[in-house]
């Protein structure tokens, strides 16, 4: 199979042959892996019972999807990467910020995918071969997952789709298999060791597992729809096939692994550490397939992720292709694995990544599906890659391809986000107006949204240097929508 050549350019009629069914295999395949399995561990590790971790990390995950699956049907009127496409929002330029936010999002849940399954597939090996569990081990392990990982991304579409499909089954049968070899030792009271309520209350520990866990799998995915809903005719299948499609896919494809993840956490009485109980207690049956769930489903997981980040990182800089982006930001998230390993403790460093990037990102969101509400799902999609073809004009040029009013607005709801976010080594100073409970994903995305909302929609412009006048930043014709 040859390697994809489309950056984040529009992809053509011809090519967009996939259909709703793919879309739902590549968001089930790709998550059925211990990145996002590990999620579920998070709400035993804050001190919840058996209940209470289901009760939040099922309501964090239905209001996620929610809210962020309609960004699939952007990508599908784009035919581009959400990124891309937000510049119809924040200009041509402006979409620097989607890029970013992208970034952030994909190199995060990359390197801890490596992370996790490398360090299952060491133990999981020294149980098997007494491999030592030195620094040596874990470099090697995390060095063939990031190369495998990398070869899938450079690929592209088409080989993530086809390795999707066959996870999407394989890794159901090995989660399965996993239910019977932990069951005898699962538990549904919370774990002593975990110290108690991580806040001190019910509440606010439920509701930071419900953000964390729960909300935190679709938000990841802010950026990401796009990658596979480009590939999707919008003259073959429509936007409410497409839109339940996003549904459904999400739905099982981060429920499955997570209340999974839930489950063996109890089982495995993991509450300090995930990765090393759950091997310590798998039986020895079942040590293989744990050790092809790791390696393979970490493969499937991060790749995606990756080929995403390759695509954002080449967004930001039209001169590189996507294969030498991708090829950048493996090195760079390969880095962060091992930092990660050596210098912070798994809930911490998940617990701050997913409440900064959500407090970041969600404002992103909302002004993003504003603009989709308001132009009525239709783009221009020459006007899209003034920026890619280092060109200036157009549509989406604004203020020297920026909308002033868009990029401020985001600005505000990601400062009042970190500002009232509440992180292992930081408390913002808004928490003191929440009663100390993390409400930082509702402030950033309710001012984000609503400063947006509330600033002009935009007028047409004169572009000095292209010599065009262009017409209404956001088409208002009908036949878009979400029907």
């Amino acid at each position: 199979m040859p390697i994809e050549q489309r950056g984040v350019d529009t992809i053509p009629e011809e090519e967009r042959t996939s259909g709703p069914r793919d879309l739902v295999s590549i968001l089930l395949g790709s998550n059925l892996c211990l990145g996002v399995i590990v999620f579920g561990w998070l709400p035993p590790s804050f001190g919840l019972d058996w209940w209470s971790s289901v009760s939040a990390v099922v309501a964090g995950t239905v209001v996620g999807v929610v809210f962020t699956a309609p960004l699939a049907l952007v990508s599908l009127r784009t035919g581009t990467n959400l990124s891309t496409s937000s510049g119809a929002q924040f200009g041509v330029r402006g979409r620097l910020v989607g890029s970013v936010v992208g970034l952030l999002l994909a190199l995060g849940y990359t390197a801890l995918t490596v992370w996790i399954g490398g360090d299952v597939m060491v133990g999981v090996l020294g149980r098997l071969a007494g491999l030592p569990q030195g620094g040596t081990s874990y470099a090697i392990v995390y060095g063939l997952l990031a190369a495998a990982t990398v070869a899938g991304a450079v690929y592209g579409y088409r080989v993530l789709l086809a390795m999707s499909r066959v996870l999407a089954f394989g890794m159901t049968a090995l989660l399965a298999l996993g239910v019977i070899a932990y069951a005898p030792h699962f538990t549904t009271a919370a774990l002593p060791e975990a110290g108690g309520h991580l806040l001190g209350g019910f509440w606010p520990t439920w509701l930071l597992a419900a953000v964390a866990a729960g909300l935190s799998g679709p938000i990841a995915f802010i950026t990401l729809l796009g990658d596979y809903t480009r590939y999707i005719s919008p003259a073959r299948h429509s936007s409410r096939r497409v839109l339940h499609a996003t549904w459904l896919g999400l739905m099982l494809g981060l429920l499955v692994p997570q209340l999974f993840g839930t489950f063996t956490a109890y089982a495995a009485r993991a509450a300090a550490d995930y990765a090393g109980p759950l091997v310590a207690v798998a039986p020895t049956w079942y040590l293989l397939p744990l050790l092809l769930a790791a390696s393979a489903g970490s493969v499937g997981n991060a790749g995606l992720m990756l080929y995403s980040m390759g695509l954002d990182l080449d967004a930001i800089l039209p001169r590189a292709s996507r294969a030498r982006a991708t090829y950048v930001v493996a090195v760079v998230a390969t880095a962060c694995v091992f930092a990660g390993h050596w210098f912070s403790t798994a809930q911490n460093a998940m617990t701050s990544f997913v409440l900064l990037l959500t407090a970041i990102g969600t404002p992103w969101a909302v002004i993003t599906l504003i603009g989709f509400a308001r132009c009525g799902g239709v783009y221009d999609a020459e006007a899209l890659q003034v920026f890619n073809r280092r060109a200036r004009g157009g549509v989406y040029w604004y203020r020297a391809g920026w909308n002033v009013p868009a990029t401020v607005s985001w600005a505000a709801g990601a400062t009042v986000g970190v500002l009232a976010v509440s992180l292992p080594s930081y408390e913002g100073p808004l928490l003191v107006l929440t009663g100390g409970v993390d409400c930082s994903f509702l402030l950033s995305g309710l001012v984000g949204g609503v400063a947006y909302a509330l600033s002009a929609p935009g007028a047409a412009r004169k572009d000095p240097g292209a010599g065009e006048a262009t017409s209404t930043p956001c088409p208002t014709r009908s036949g878009g929508g979400w029907a």
